[in-house]
C-alpha cells in the first residue's frame, strides 16, 4: 500500500510510519511541524520509500495513496488550547480535505479520534455506544468537539459517498518520543521526576487513566486498518484497560527510579474527567486485539527514551 500519515512527525505518527515501512509498504508523512518535530523521523529520511511533505492539514493536498491516516492535531491540552480555533478547524477542515482526498482517489482512511469524545464519562468503563458527557463550550471544547464533528463527517462521507473509513477511539498513550513539554502527565510527570523537580499533581490525585504503550496502540489500529468484517465503519476503543490512579502513576514512576519524588498539589483543570476507562470488548472481539505491555514494563521504556533526551540537551548547552 501507498499510505499517507497526516501528523506524520509527531510521537504517534512518527511511530506509525516506521510500522508502515516494516511490514512493507511506502509511507508519505505529512506535518506542519507545530507539535511534531523532524528529529523523529530523521532516521528515515533518504529512504526511497518513504517521504516528508511540509504541509497543514487545513489546507487540500492532491496526491495518490490507497490508505489515509488522519492523525494530525496537537493532543495535549497545553498545545490544542494555545490557538483553540485553528485546533477547531484541523479536526474539521483537515478531515473533509482528507475525506476529500479519500473520495477521489477511493483510499481507505482512519480517523484518529479520542477518548475525550466522552467527555467526563457518566458511564464507566465506556463504551462505544456511549454518546459522552461533553461541555461545548468549554475550554477543553475545541479538542473534544472537534473530535467528534470529525467522526460526524467519517460517518456522513461514508454514507453519502460511500468513502471506506474507520475510527479509532485512543486512549491516554505514552511512549518514547513524546516532546519533553508535551504536557501530558506521563510525560511531565518522568521529565519532572528526572530533573529532580516535585510532580506537578493536579487535583488530589484520586482521578483516573489507562494509560496505554504506544506499541500496542499502533498493533491496534493497524488491525482496525486492515479489518474486512461487519461493522467496521463503526468506532473502536483502542487503550488499556487497567485503571490508574494519578497518585498510583506517580507511584509507579518512582519505584522505576527507584526513588519517590515529592508531589505538588494544584487545582484539577476546569473539565478534566475525573474516571476514564475503555470497554475493548469491541477490539477483543473484532480485531482479537488487547494490550500485552505493563505500565511499569512501557515507563521502563519511556523512562530511557526521556533520560536520553535530557541528557543530549543538557550536553548542549
Amino acid at each position: 500500500m501507498r499510505a499517507l500519515v497526516t501528523g506524520g512527525a509527531g510521537f504517534l505518527g512518527s511511530h506509525l510510519c516506521d510500522r508502515l515501512l516494516a511490514e512493507g509498504h511506502e509511507v508519505i508523512a505529512m506535518d506542519n511541524l507545530f507539535t511534531g518535530s523532524k528529529k523523529n523521523i530523521v532516521h528515515l529520511l533518504g529512504r526511497s520509500d518513504f517521504e516528508f511533505v511540509r504541509h497543514d492539514v487545513v489546507n487540500p493536498i492532491m496526491l495518490e495513496v490507497d490508505w489515509i491516516f488522519n492523525l494530525a492535531c496537537p493532543a495535549s491540552p497545553i498545545h490544542y488550547q494555545y490557538n483553540p480555533v485553528k485546533t477547531v478547524k484541523t479536526s474539521v477542515m483537515g478531515t473533509l480535505n482528507m475525506l476529500g482526498l479519500a473520495k477521489r482517489v477511493r483510499a481507505r482512511i482512519m480517523q484518529a479520534s479520542t477518548s475525550e469524545v466522552y467527555g467526563d464519562p457518566e458511564m464507566h468503563p465506556q463504551r462505544e455506544a456511549y454518546w459522552g458527557n461533553v461541555n461545548p463550550i468549554g475550554p477543553r471544547s475545541c479538542y473534544d468537539e472537534g473530535k467528534r464533528v470529525a467522526e460526524t463527517l467519517m460517518m456522513d462521507y461514508r454514507r453519502q459517498n460511500k468513502v471506506d473509513t474507520r475510527i479509532v477511539r485512543i486512549f491516554n498513550t505514552y511512549g518514547p518520543r513524546m516532546a519533553v513539554g508535551d504536557g501530558r502527565v506521563a510525560s511531565n510527570f518522568i521529565v519532572q521526576a528526572l530533573q529532580g523537580q516535585k510532580l506537578t499533581m493536579y487535583g488530589d490525585g484520586s482521578q483516573t487513566r489507562c494509560f496505554c504503550y504506544v506499541d500496542d496502540l499502533l498493533e491496534g489500529m493497524l488491525a482496525l486498518m486492515k479489518y474486512e468484517g461487519d461493522g467496521a465503519e463503526e468506532p473502536v476503543n483502542i487503550g488499556n484497560t487497567e485503571e490508574r490512579s494519578m497518585s498510583d502513576l506517580a507511584a509507579c514512576i518512582g519505584k522505576v527510579l527507584s526513588r519517590q519524588p515529592e508531589i505538588e498539589y494544584l487545582p484539577l483543570p476546569v473539565n478534566d474527567p475525573v474516571r476514564r476507562r475503555p470497554d475493548i470488548s469491541r477490539a477483543k472481539e473484532r480485531l482479537g486485539w488487547e494490550p500485552r505491555t505493563s505500565l511499569e514494563e512501557g515507563l521502563g521504556h519511556t523512562i530511557g527514551y526521556f533520560r536520553k533526551v535530557l541528557s543530549e540537551e543538557n550536553a548542549a548547552l
